[in-house]
């Protein structure tokens, strides 16, 4: 079967409330999406990221797989990655390639008459997710309300608020949001935390022993993720697990990040790091270097490929994507009581809704 040149579309959605962390604010979330197409079937991949990566999805790589072989993802995926040499492979143009390498994954599903995660092979029946969300720009109140609902209504025992204020700098307002969302949830759910790399190392250490009071079990970028020899450290004092790894862009950067001994539960995003294809290698890696992992953001980009991999840990129900892929798709999944069947009808079981989506499309 031979690809057709994909189609790409871009939508910019208004969040519906401001939101920042600790270290970027914004009121819009963009969706990139690829479509691409063989005989009757059509796969759909998608990223998130500026309206630029939909520019190098369809003037670079969409012109670059039409014609060729639609299951050959593996030749496909390594044209595209050797033609953005003099572009670069992290941000946007990897962003790109994600979003075509997870629609080839879908549409090759969609040929054979399989569910992905039967074309990938099930290590597990059902993935387990973590609510994430809890803005820096959120009052107590909406805070508390958020984990609850998590927690109480939906029964994901497990919930991430973002802290790190002021770039590291209001680390007792921190605590204190901290202790809000731990009395909403109580004392058995697990608690993690997220500072977008917002502490310097000092900073991130005299925090972490207030962070323990309150039982939180995962501390992710407590530093910036470039910071290796910081993580590290981090990882090896404080009691919580340190996690990072949703900026690689390619599988080098795992590689360092492993070898580094950086992290405690290394994270991979599909729509950033090469799609499907770079999230099985990445995740092999880290199986070989005793490492789980855990999926970060885009929940239906994931669900299947992380219920294929034997050392998942958990992936991402974050608050954004959840919203735009419900609103956007037919087949989102329901987490309630803390895990996710992926679909197992055609491919990712994803079909875009394109009425809905097209009063925010943008190009």
């Amino acid at each position: 079967m031979k690809l057709s040149r994909p189609a790409v579309s871009v939508y910019t959605v208004p969040t519906d409330a401001p939101e920042a962390d600790g270290t970027l604010s914004w009121d819009s979330t963009t969706m990139v999406i690829a479509e691409v197409t063989a005989g009757d079937a059509t796969g759909t991949g998608w990223t998130y990221g500026p309206a630029a990566v939909g520019l190098m999805l369809g003037e670079h790589l969409a012109p670059l797989v039409e014609g060729h072989d639609a299951l050959d993802i593996p030749a496909l995926h390594d044209a595209m990655c050797r033609s953005v040499r003099n572009a670069g492979r992290p941000g946007i143009t990897a962003c790109a390639i994600s979003a075509l390498d997870i629609a080839l994954w879908d549409l090759k599903a969609r040929l054979l008459g399989l569910p992905l995660v039967s074309l990938l092979g099930a290590a597990r029946t059902r993935v387990a997710v973590y609510g994430s969300g809890g803005f820096t720009t959120y009052h107590d109140r909406r805070l508390a309300e958020q984990v609850d609902d998590w927690v109480h209504r939906q029964r994901i025992p497990r919930v991430k608020i973002k802290i790190g204020g002021g770039w590291g700098h209001e680390t007792q307002w921190d605590l204190s949001r901290v202790r809000t969302a731990r009395r909403a949830i109580g004392p058995e759910a697990e608690l993690y935390v997220d500072a977008n790399g917002a502490y310097s190392r000092k900073q991130a250490l005299r925090i972490g022993d207030g962070l323990a009071e309150y039982d939180v079990r995962w501390f992710e970028e407590p530093v910036s993720s470039d910071d290796l020899a910081g993580l590290r450290l981090l990882r090896d004092t404080l009691p919580c697990d340190v996690t990072a790894g949703e900026y690689g862009y390619d599988l080098p950067y795992f590689a360092r990040m492993i070898a580094a001994h950086a992290v405690d539960c290394l994270q991979i995003d599909a729509t950033r790091c090469g799609g499907i294809t770079e999230f099985l290698r990445a995740a092999a890696l880290a199986q070989a270097h005793g490492l789980e992992v855990s999926a970060h953001c885009a929940p239906h980009a994931h669900a299947a490929v992380s219920a294929s991999i034997p050392n998942l840990r958990h992936i991402e129900w974050f608050h954004d994507h959840v919203r735009i892929e419900s609103m956007f798709f037919d087949g989102a999944l329901d987490p309630t009581g803390g895990t996710v069947q992926p679909e197992q009808g055609l491919g990712h079981g994803l079909t875009l809704r394109t009425g809905e989506a097209e009063k925010f499309r943008v190009a």
